[in-house]
């Protein structure tokens, strides 16, 4: 086996781990509802309860794989969850329990994500670890589309109980493909040479990171640093959204009239933008430290949230959805970029990257509930508060573009 084949191996666990993550996660907000009767404001609060549970999994979930390994991270993960799964399926009219094997599977989750985020740019120079970056992107978004597209259609014919079963044998499946690829894995890595790294770029002269005194002189005023912590900022605001979004989205099904089986035709549009942007940022370098393409991500996500989860036309809910497509993917893009190209990669990094992710999983609906629990009267508060929320986050970007330039 080869180097690449090696990671072909760990590209194809993450788009599995991504289908088995979308199908439970993503649709447990209508097996909620359909079974326990949960609305807007009670899958909100599921939503952030796993949000506050993830950042403090991903933050010392990222340090176990950094201390005991990889490999050995990933199948304590995959064999936890998958016993999450099944003990989940058998509880299934137990609401209690139901619960809190959600906030176990936020925990054992994280033990997967950091390691694979990791594994994937082992052994690479900084130039193929932004090409292994763009791979894992697409691979994880590709699977995330394809996921919900799909989902509601297996929801309808296999019964909501599938939203345990189903990820249970593809987690399965993914353990025994680690099984295999561990007794490859050191063979390869003892064939390839550990690769060098290279000093930071600095950004391109003259964009936007740049402006003009009285004098003519050119002042820089964002450093890569800066860039990478408006990065920082703006993808747990993605989540806001993101997270908002899947929580209230068989509200949304309800008020459109739509089945989970047109909940995957329609409302997958997103995700499939998402990933088309993936593409296009990998291939294309021209938004590299370019202040205005983050700033009109940020814009474009708060506009098209709004769009989606307020307007009575289909046909305009998917619109916004491309557009908040877009918005989510260069968000996501910029902070694994920045990270990468101004830092280092490393397991402990992915579990910060992690757990910035689940800031925003937090955040954005415990808004969202707590504005439907103090005003209930108010169908659309929740909407409103998430999107106050979002432009207080896009002031902090604004502020930080300001800030003077950061001393070397």
């Amino acid at each position: 086996m080869t180097h690449r084949q090696l990671k072909a191996g760990y590209f194809t666990l993450t788009g599995l781990n991504t289908v088995a993550t979308s199908y439970y996660f993503n649709y447990l907000f209508f097996f909620l509802r359909d079974h326990f009767g949960f609305g807007n404001r009670g899958n909100l609060w599921v939503t952030a309860m796993s949000g506050f549970i993830y950042i403090f999994a991903a933050w010392q979930c990222g340090k176990f794989a950094a201390r005991f390994g990889r490999v050995l991270s990933l199948k304590i993960g995959f064999l936890a969850l998958c016993g999450v799964m099944v003990a989940s399926a058998l509880l299934v009219d137990n609401i209690v329990a139901v619960l809190v094997l959600v906030a176990i599977y936020n925990v054992v989750l994280l033990l997967t994500w950091p390691a694979l985020e990791a594994l994937v740019s082992e052994r690479e120079t900084q130039s193929g670890v932004q090409e292994m970056v763009g791979i894992y992107n697409c691979t994880w978004a590709g699977s995330a589309a394809l996921a919900y597209f799909t989902g509601g259609k297996l929801y309808d014919v296999l019964g909501a109980s599938a939203v345990f079963w189903l990820p249970a044998g593809i987690i399965f499946a993914q353990f025994l493909l680690l099984l295999w690829l561990e007794t490859k894995h050191d063979a390869v890595l003892a064939a390839t040479p550990e690769a060098g790294r290279v000093a930071p770029r600095p950004p391109p002269a003259g964009l936007d990171n740049h402006n003009h005194g009285a004098n003519g002189v050119t002042h820089p005023t964002i450093s890569p640093q800066t860039f990478l912590k408006m990065s920082w900022l703006a993808n747990p605001f993605a989540y806001v959204a993101i997270n908002t979004l899947f929580a209230v989205m068989p509200g949304v099904a309800q008020k459109l009239a739509l089945s989970p089986t047109n909940v995957g035709l329609f409302c997958s549009v997103w995700l499939f933008g998402r990933l088309a942007a993936f593409v296009l940022l990998w291939q294309w370098r021209g938004w590299h430290y370019r202040f205005r393409w983050l700033f009109g991500a940020f814009v474009m996500l708060i506009v098209s949230l709004a769009m989606i989860l307020l307007v009575q036309q289909l046909w305009l809910v998917v619109v916004a959805q491309i557009f908040f497509g877009v918005a989510t993917g260069l968000m996501y893009y910029s902070s694994l970029f920045y990270s990468m190209d101004v830092g280092e990669a490393s397991s402990e990094h992915g579990g910060l990257h992690e757990a910035f992710i689940g800031a925003g999983i937090f955040l954005g609906p415990a808004t969202g509930a707590l504005a439907l629990t103090l005003a209930p009267q108010s169908a659309d508060v929740s909407t409103w508060a998430v999107s106050g929320l979002l432009t207080l986050g896009l002031g902090g970007l604004v502020w930080l573009r300001t800030r003077p330039v950061e001393k070397a």
